[in-house]
């Protein structure tokens, strides 16, 4: 069929020591996206670097039907992590058998790598000179392993274009979400998330929760402030009125908010409007200043600045790329040239 000849192919790389949930990360996430007549929009295999059984961390294993060959067929490739990656993890090398695999790679394929998954992809160089995270627990000897790697060990994601890579557990999950949404737009990463029961979107900068401990569960969240800001985005939000929600004091409120999110409470209004213009740019012709309105940046010039803050690109060009691209949209990469953020067949 056409629409499977056009389906982005992700091959997931199953390592030696793998988590069976990192594993299946990507075939939920991008198994479940969908184009407008229902068609998928990814492909997603997996390989191993043999064919036939493939250890896990679990009392079980898992059957790969491809070898490393696969990866010369891959428009993005997916390593998630391991805990018997050997002198990768010892001492930033790789094996020969890991280094024949990762040649099959075609230059300009995208790379993504879940939690340690990204030892992978520093020991081969991809990583050199670009931003990358781990797992809280492995970034400082990450760093060490690999010093021309810049590592930001607070964050759940990094995206630098071509090459991106996760925190530890769900923050892969997270950043697939964040591809999904880079390559087809909101809309699609929305419903994908809806299915998957899962936020629809975590800034990529929101942080691990390092040295936070997590709320006691007997004290009240900011859940419901949270929902009562989501049905009220395109009016004035104060923080007295956020706090009211959960009868706490603004200071109380505050301090609570950030614990669970991991950013300050105006920081989060922020992005959730981005998001709700961003949703209103792809599938609307509101006018900006409509747009402006019903996200809640009041004016044109407001929605045009956080925007390019959050975007790279100015609400004009968003929605004329998005629209021209037929759903794929190029942003600028961090500190480098624009490319496309979506997907290459």
């Amino acid at each position: 069929m056409e629409s499977e000849k056009k389906a982005h192919r992700v091959v997931v790389l199953a390592l030696t020591g793998l988590l069976p949930f990192e594993l299946g990360i990507p075939h939920r996430i991008f198994g479940r996206a969908k184009g407008p007549a229902g068609q998928p929009l990814y492909e997603i295999l997996t390989c191993g670097l043999a064919q036939g059984p493939v250890r896990t961390d679990a009392d079980f294993a898992i059957h790969v039907e491809h070898g490393p060959e696969l990866l010369a067929t891959a428009d993005t490739v997916v390593v998630p992590a391991s805990y018997e990656l050997g002198p990768v993890h010892e001492d930033g090398r790789l094996t020969d058998e890991l280094t024949a695999a990762l040649a099959h790679i075609r230059p300009g394929t995208r790379l993504v790598s879940i939690c340690t998954g990204g030892y992978v992809l520093a020991a081969a160089g991809f990583l050199d000179g670009r931003p990358a995270t781990t797992h809280w627990a492995s970034a400082e000897h990450f760093q060490r392993l690999f010093p021309a790697v810049r590592v930001d060990p607070d964050v759940l994601y990094t995206d630098d274009g071509d090459v991106l890579t996760s925190a530890g557990v769900a923050a892969g999950v997270d950043l697939c979400l964040h591809i999904v949404r880079r390559d087809h737009g909101a809309a699609v990463a929305n419903e994908v998330a809806r299915r998957t029961v899962v936020p629809p979107h975590r800034e990529g900068g929101q942080a691990q929760f390092i040295a936070r401990p997590m709320p006691e569960p007997q004290l009240a969240t900011t859940t419901a402030a949270r929902a009562w800001v989501l049905d009220r985005l395109h009016e004035p939000l104060r923080l007295t009125d956020l706090a009211r929600q959960e009868s706490m004091s603004v200071r109380t409120f505050t301090r609570r908010f950030r614990e669970e999110s991991g950013v300050s409470p105006g920081q989060w209004i922020v992005g959730r409007r981005v998001e709700r213009a961003r949703q209103l740019l792809e599938q609307t012709e509101l006018p900006m200043e409509q747009v402006a309105r019903d996200s809640g940046f009041g004016t044109a010039q407001s929605l045009r600045k956080h925007v390019q803050a959050a975007l790279g690109v100015s609400p004009t060009a968003y929605r004329r790329t998005f629209r021209a691209a037929g759903g794929t949209v190029t942003l600028p990469a961090p500190d480098g040239p624009s490319v496309a953020a979506g997907p290459a067949h």
